[in-house]
């Protein structure tokens, strides 16, 4: 079948993680599958030719355009009152409007126009930007992978206290709830990552049907590790301008990683993602914290690290951090957030993840894994038969590609 693809995150190479590794790897499984695939995707500085090129060569066709540069905005309260009514007038977040390009959006509009296709699909709800509201009616299949519900995230962090700015997003709140509901109904399948976002999206839109379909591992890139490295290292990885992350290596470095120090004192804390903010630059300069900013691989730092530590305080869906240190066989201590999705311990079920919730709890945990290495041994093996089972991309690229064909 004929599929268009956009994505306003350009998802190649697959190690920048979040959208980008979900989408690259769905969109090769459909190519692999002899599927015809046209993707349309944006570009900023951090996109090399090569990578342009290597892209070019997993896709039919590649429409490649520039992402929009940020528009110096107004400042205080008047441009905070304006942006709020434009978002209340256009009903779309600026989260949207600021990555939304012209240009893109005319090769959309002609390639939908040309009735060669058919399905379309939105790789995160950003793109959906560009799908017109009468789509059902000129392309037959219109999928929008959602990732996570906006709203809800929203919600999250008011409701904990994470929030970047409680008061703006108060007054949010209920344009995204309407600006969710608006665009879930124009196209013909919802896509999300865990049974959660399911519950949540169909409470919101009403829409029907929405699929779970999880992220996935590259099993070869993100191989098991021949041993313990033993040690006292934690790690993190990801993306470090993303605001749940953010947020978390804060929690991490600042309040969980002092009470760890005190009980083990020659303990390190690696954060490993690219764009790291001034915030998360600032973490290097607490004693045994490394930045590492964006790096080749992501494997040599899990191999290396005793216990991979994921305590996520927002953000919904199932994490690709997750399974990926799950996949090299690192044990894993993290929040419910971090292991949404993922059965991890209860009864007939092997245990494969420590959890842990306030500062003093990681500690204890993180402490209980150095101490023991049969502990360890037992959640690495438990962690990487869980993804070898359940969590590749040939298991998602399958699903994905049912949805597509689906009637």
């Amino acid at each position: 079948m004929n599929i268009l693809m956009l994505s306003a995150t350009f998802p190649y190479p697959p190690t920048r993680g979040g959208t980008s590794v979900r989408t690259f790897n769905l969109l090769k499984f459909l190519k692999q599958q002899s599927h015809h695939i046209t993707l349309g995707t944006l570009i900023d500085q951090d996109v090399s030719h090569e990578e342009v090129s290597t892209l070019r060569g997993w896709v039919d066709e590649l429409g490649v355009f520039q992402r929009p540069l940020d528009e110096v905005q107004a400042t205080g309260a008047i441009g905070k009152m304006m942006r709020l009514a434009n978002f209340a007038i256009s009903g779309v977040p600026p989260s949207v409007t600021t990555t939304r390009s012209p240009a893109m959006q005319n090769w959309v509009t002609e390639k939908i126009a040309s009735a060669q296709f058919d399905a379309i699909t939105c790789e995160h709800s950003v793109n959906e930007v560009y799908v017109p509201e009468n789509i059902s009616t000129l392309i037959p299949k219109s999928v929008v992978n959602i990732h996570s519900s906006v709203y809800g995230t929203c919600a999250h962090q008011l409701a904990n206290g994470t929030a970047e700015n409680a008061l703006r997003d108060r007054l949010t709140l209920p344009l995204l709830k309407r600006y969710e509901q608006r665009y879930c109904q124009k196209f013909s399948d919802l896509v999300v990552t865990t049974a959660e976002d399911r519950r949540q999206m169909s409470e919101l839109s009403g829409k029907e049907p929405i699929h779970v379909i999880s992220n996935g591992v590259d099993l070869d890139l993100f191989t098991m590790r021949s041993q313990d490295p033993n040690g006292q290292s934690l790690v993190f990885i990801g993306a470090m301008d993303n605001l749940p992350n953010i947020d978390a290596v804060t929690f991490l470095a600042r309040e969980i990683f002092p009470l760890v120090l005190q009980k083990h004192p020659a303990a390190a804390l690696s954060l490993v993602g690219a764009r790291p903010t001034p915030a998360v630059q600032a973490l290097s300069e607490i004693p045994n914290v490394t930045v590492t900013g964006k790096v080749s691989e992501m494997r040599p730092y899990l191999h290396e690290s005793t216990v991979c530590v994921i305590p996520m305080r927002t953000g919904y869906g199932i994490k690709n951090k997750t399974l990926e240190a799950m996949a090299a066989g690192v044990p894993i201590v993290a929040s419910d957030r971090g292991l949404e999705g993922l059965a991890v311990e209860g009864n007939n079920i092997p245990l494969r993840a420590l959890r842990a919730e306030t500062a003093a709890e990681y500690a204890t945990a993180i402490g209980r894994l150095f101490d023991s290495a049969e502990l360890r041994a037992q959640l690495s093996e438990n962690g990487r038969a869980l993804i070898e089972r359940d969590y590749t991309w040939a298991i998602a690229g399958e699903q994905y590609e049912q949805v597509l064909t689906s009637q």
